[in-house]
C-alpha cells in the first residue's frame, strides 16, 4: 500500500432549494391565500477519523466532494427536503487546513470524531413567508443560498506513544521489527525505509503500544533536506523518542548531534520530547569493549542521562531497554494526569475544532 500522508481536496456543500411562489386552491375556498414553501437546507460536508484508514491514498484520485442540494419548496406549506451530507472518512490523527489562508480547521484525533467544514445553503423562503395584513397575496419567493466552497489541506501526522528515531542505517526498522509484528523492509545500506512504519508493541500488561519507525532523518532535514522534513511531522505526535545511535559509525557522537540539531531546528518542541539514548549494533562492535565503552560514556555526557545499548539484530539488551520504556511512559502518564486534575480539565487530548459559529 502507498503511504500518502499529505493531500489537498475541494469540498462543496448543497444549495439550498428555492422557495415557491403558489396559492390554495381548494373547493369552497375562494381566498386561499398563498402557499408556497420553502426550500430545504443543502447537505454539510462533514469530516470524521476512522481506524480503518492509514493513509491519505485515497484523495490522490478523488479530490472534489459534494454534498446534496437542498429540493425545493412545494405547494400547501410543503418545506422541500434537506439535502443529505456528505461524509467523508479520513485516518485518526489528519490535520486540517484551509489551503487557501493557512488556517488550522481542526485536528481529527479519536476514532468517530466528526467535523463540519462546509455548511449547506439556507433554504429560499416560499411566499407564504411574506403574508401581511398589507400584502394579501404576495408573489415573491427567494431563492436558496449557495452551499459553502472550500480548498483544504490534509496532513496526516500518525498517532503513536513512541518514536523511533536516528540516522538512516541506524537499525530503526530492526528494532521495530523484532519488537513487534510488524515487518519493513530491511537491508544494509542507508534510506532502506521510505516511509514511517508503525508496530504495536505489548506491555507486560498486555495492552498494546504504538510504535512508529520515522525514516529519512539527515543532516539539513528541517530545511527540506533528504526525506526528513516531510516525516518529522509524526514526530510531533509521539510522546517518547528512542533516539538509535549506529555504533558501528565513524563518528557515533557527531551522529547524535545531527539528529537533535535537527529536532531543535525543527521546532514545535520536539529538542523537548523526553528521549531514551540508544547505542545500537552491539552484535557488530561487540568485540571492541574499549570502544563500546567510549562511545557510550561520551553519549551520556552529551545526553546527560544513562545510554541503553543494544543489538536490535540479536535482541541483545532489549528486555532492559523496554523495562525502562514502560517506566519512563508510565511517568508520563502519571505527570499528564496531574496536570489535568490541577486544571481541572478532561484527559483527553486537546484538539483544536473551529467551526463558522465560532
Amino acid at each position: 500500500m502507498q503511504f500518502i500522508d499529505q493531500a489537498e481536496i475541494q469540498v462543496q456543500a448543497g444549495d439550498g432549494g428555492d422557495g415557491i411562489v403558489a396559492f390554495r386552491r381548494e373547493k369552497y375556498v375562494p381566498a386561499g391565500g398563498p402557499a408556497g414553501g420553502n426550500g430545504g437546507r443543502g447537505g454539510d460536508v462533514q469530516l470524521v477519523a476512522v481506524e480503518h484508514l492509514q493513509t491519505l491514498l485515497d484523495f490522490q484520485y478523488l479530490r472534489l466532494f459534494k454534498a446534496e442540494n437542498g429540493k425545493r419548496g412545494g405547494p400547501n406549506n410543503c418545506t422541500g427536503a434537506s439535502g443529505r451530507d456528505r461524509v467523508i472518512e479520513v485516518p485518526c490523527g489528519t490535520v486540517v487546513y484551509d489551503a487557501e489562508t493557512g488556517e488550522l480547521i481542526g485536528d481529527l484525533i479519536t476514532p468517530g470524531q466528526t467535523l463540519t467544514i462546509a455548511k449547506g445553503g439556507k433554504g429560499g423562503l416560499g411566499n407564504a413567508h411574506f403574508l401581511s395584513n398589507s400584502n394579501r397575496a404576495p408573489e415573491k419567493a427567494l431563492p436558496g443560498l449557495p452551499g459553502e466552497t472550500r480548498l483544504l489541506r490534509l496532513e496526516l501526522k500518525l498517532l503513536a506513544e513512541v518514536g523511533i528515531i536516528g540516522l538512516p542505517n541506524a537499525g530503526k526498522s530492526t528494532l521495530i521489527a523484532a519488537l513487534s509484528a510488524a515487518r519493513p523492509k530491511i537491508a544494509d545500506y542507508p534510506f532502506t525505509t521510505l516511509v514511517p512504519n508503525l508496530g504495536v508493541v505489548r506491555k507486560p500488561t498486555g495492552d498494546g503500544t504504538v510504535f512508529a519507525d520515522i525514516p529519512g532523518l539527515i543532516a539539513g532535514a528541517h530545511q527540506g533536506i533528504g526525506l526528513g522534513y516531510d516525516f518529522l511531522r509524526h514526530v510531533e505526535r509521539t510522546r517518547l523518542l528512542l533516539h538509535l545511535v549506529d555504533g558501528s559509525s565513524a563518528d557515533p557522537l557527531a551522529d547524535y548531534h545531527t539528529i537533535q540539531s535537527e529536532l531543535i531546528a525543527y521546532g514545535r518542541g520536539l529538542g523537548d520530547r523526553p528521549q531514551i539514548v540508544v547505542l545500537n549494533k552491539l552484535d557488530v562492535i561487540g568485540h571492541e569493549l574499549e570502544r563500546v565503552a567510549q562511545i557510550q560514556t561520551a553519549l551520556e555526557q552529551a545526553s546527560g542521562q544513562a545510554v541503553f545499548v543494544i543489538s536490535a539484530a540479536t535482541r541483545l539488551g532489549l528486555d532492559r531497554l523496554m523495562n525502562q520504556v514502560w517506566q519512563q511512559l508510565e511517568q508520563l502518564e502519571s505527570a499528564a494526569n496531574l496536570e489535568v486534575v490541577a486544571m481541572g480539565g478532561s484527559q483527553e487530548r486537546s484538539v483544536d475544532l473551529r467551526t463558522d459559529e465560532e
